[in-house]
This record gives C-alpha cells, sequence and structure tokens, in this order.
C-alpha cells in the first residue's frame, strides 16, 4: 500500500519525541514493501530550533543514520493535494498540524478513494480541549490515539466517527543492548524540560535522589531554564544538552540505570500512556525506575520489568539498590526486553496498522521490494 504522512518534522527530533516513532514507522513500512511519503511542515518549529541551536550538522547525520527515509517540506495553504495524494491508499495526519489543513485534507478526501486517519500522540484533549475541538475531523474516517484513555475521550465528546488505540513503541533497529559498553555513570536521563508540566517530579525523583545518594549522573535535553540548570549542578548532575535520538543507545549503555518522569497530565488524567522513553530505555536493556504512573493498559509488568518508586525516598532505595546490585540491575533489564520484543516494536505497531487499514477496507497487499 501507499501511505501518505503529514507530520511536524521527520528530520528534528529537537524536543520532538514523535519524530522517533514516524521514523520507526516509516522505515518498518518500507521494509515491509509498502511505500510511505512523508511531508513535513516548511520553517517547522523543531527543525528551526535544532539548527538555530546546532547548525546544519545534525540534518545530514540524519540523512546517514536513515538513508532510506527522506521528507517533503509543504506549505498547509499552498500544497497541491491532488499532486500530494496520488495514489494514496492511506493518509495519516498527525494532531501538529494547523486545524485548518487538518480540515483541507478532510475536505479532499470527499472525492477521493483512500482512508484518511488523524493521529494524536498529545495530551490536549484534557490540558486544552477548546482547542482540539477546532479540529474538524467530519471526513475522516477515524484516530489513532496513544492510549486507551485517549482514544476513548475522542468517542464520548464525539469528535470523530471511529478511534483506535495505537500506543508508541520502540523502533530496535535504533534501539537495542549496547553490549560492548562499559557503565561509567549511575544513572542517565534522556528527556527535556519543556513547559514545566513535570519540574516538580523531575525535582522529587531525580535530582534530589541523585544529589542526595551522591550518584554519578547526566541529563540530556533540551528547553532547560536557568533554575533547572542550576539545580543539576548543585545536585552534582552533568548537563549534556541535546543528544540525537540515535545516539541514546550509546548513552543508556554508559549508565547502570536510569528513570522514567512522566508529565502531570498522563498521570493524573491519561492514565496508561507513558512516554516514548520508557519504550526505547527498555529496548536498550537498562534497568529503570518509574515515577508514579498508572499502567491501566498492562503494558508492561511492574516490578519485574522496571520498578515504581512511590514518592522521592523509594526512588533514593530503588536507585541505592539498582546502583549496588548489578544481578538485580541486570535481571530487570533483560525482564523489560524481553517485553519490548514480545509487544513493543514499531514493527507490532506497523502490524496492528495494517490490521486497522483492513477493518477500514484498505487491506492491500505490499509490493514486492523490487517494485516499491
Amino acid at each position: 500500500m501507499h501511505f501518505v504522512l503529514f507530520y511536524h518534522s521527520l528530520i528534528s527530533d529537537w524536543n520532538h519525541g514523535n519524530a522517533h516513532f514516524l521514523r520507526g514507522v516509516c522505515t518498518e513500512l518500507l521494509e515491509s514493501g509498502h511505500t510511505a511519503r512523508v511531508f513535513e511542515s516548511a520553517n517547522g518549529w523543531s527543525l528551526r530550533n535544532l539548527v538555530a541551536e546546532q547548525g546544519d550538522a545534525p540534518i545530514a547525520a540524519f540523512a546517514a543514520h536513515y538513508p532510506g527515509l527522506s521528507s517533503e517540506f509543504y506549505d498547509p495553504l499552498t500544497l497541491d493535494l491532488d499532486s500530494a495524494l496520488d495514489g494514496a491508499d492511506v493518509v495519516l495526519v498527525h494532531e501538529w498540524n494547523d486545524p485548518a489543513f487538518v480540515a483541507r485534507v478532510g475536505r479532499h478526501r470527499r472525492c477521493a478513494p483512500y482512508r484518511l486517519l488523524f493521529h494524536d500522540t498529545h495530551h490536549r484533549a484534557v490540558s486544552a480541549p477548546e482547542e482540539l475541538a477546532k479540529y474538524d475531523l467530519s471526513e475522516y474516517d477515524g484516530v489513532l490515539a496513544f492510549g486507551e484513555t485517549l482514544r476513548a475521550l475522542y468517542e464520548e465528546r464525539g469528535w470523530c466517527r471511529g478511534a483506535w488505540t495505537w500506543h508508541e513503541a520502540a523502533d530496535t533497529r535504533i534501539f537495542r543492548p549496547q553490549g560492548s559498553l562499559q557503565a561509567l555513570l549511575d544513572v542517565v536521563w534522556i528527556g527535556n524540560w519543556g513547559d514545566g508540566e513535570r519540574a516538580r517530579e523531575l525535582t522529587e525523583f531525580l535530582i534530589e535522589p541523585v544529589g542526595t545518594l551522591g550518584l554519578t549522573a547526566r541529563v540530556h535535553g533540551v528547553r532547560y531554564p536557568p533554575e533547572a540548570l542550576s539545580a543539576l549542578r548543585a545536585a552534582g548532575i552533568q548537563y549534556g544538552g541535546w543528544i540525537a535520538n540515535f545516539q541514546v543507545p550509546a548513552a543508556f549503555g554508559s549508565a547502570r540505570c536510569t528513570v522514567h518522569v512522566p508529565r502531570r497530565f498522563y498521570r493524573e488524567s491519561l492514565p496508561g500512556i507513558p512516554t516514548i522513553r520508557m519504550f526505547e530505555a527498555l529496548a536498550c536493556g537498562i534497568a529503570l525506575v518509574s515515577a508514579p504512573w498508572e499502567d491501566s493498559e498492562r503494558l508492561f509488568r511492574a516490578d519485574r520489568d522496571y520498578l515504581v518508586a512511590k514518592d522521592g525516598r523509594q526512588m533514593r532505595e530503588h536507585l541505592r539498590l539498582l546502583t549496588a546490585d548489578p544481578g538485580l540491575a541486570r535481571s530487570l533489564a533483560e525482564a523489560g526486553l524481553r517485553t519490548i520484543l514480545e509487544r513493543h516494536t514499531c514493527a507490532h505497531r506497523v502490524r496492528e496498522l495494517l490490521s486497522i487499514c483492513g477493518q477500514l477496507g484498505r487491506a492491500g497487499r505490499a509490493q514486492s521490494p523490487a517494485a516499491a
């Protein structure tokens, strides 16, 4: 089948975790014999910030590490949809697109044979429902929501014809154990400070436990305000800044353990949705401790695949235990990796997507690689 995808960015992962999943899904589609044409916003926020901070080198590095992937820049006001969607079987439109463009694609769908799906990987359904209500999905076949609670909200509020749960996952071509690396740090954490949605949680479950225990630690990410950088320094935590996503497995491989700190909206209002870093960390075979979150969909096995800390004190105890007991850390890492490989790879998600397409009447066979 021929897929056409409209997303914020394939090239840039600067404060843009959805790029991780998009790359994995597109790679899997292509290697399964399908075709995928990706459009990303011209002058998009993520790519613009990446180039301003790092220059053009990350763009070349992306092309080198993902030689089969490419995207086309588009202006949502002037893009020729007849040309862009010619021959499409399935079209995915991500929620980061402007509501006017989302509606424009919907209108095009009225006289076209492809199936059209809206992909939501954000918390705006609960944090800013008035913004999400601006999207006209009346011509869309349905919504792909990255958690069951989010899927249910779409149906309860009548925002769409139908909705399916489509969790994120790990691209295991990139995220895999780095067996040859030596753990030089006790803890590594990779994530963005963002808009302060988890500032209190990062202090309680990362900065204070590491500082109190005197562990060696490094943090990678962007949008850290001066007060956050000052808190990291006071706790003895190195700040490594932005790191390309394909470099993350080596970063995980350099540490004994990591932590998962979900944003407040996912913990309080959208249970069952972990950050994509949880999938990726477990895929790399690193021991993980999570701040509280409700795994309402039983994606993982708490206390087998990872440990849960109910508060900062328990996080200190878990981190002390994992850094002192390599056997325990290894058993957690091995169990978490098995769960990822059995249930949560991008290959699993592509099979789920194809099943949804089949339900919508687009279960066509993939082209052979030679014909793609």
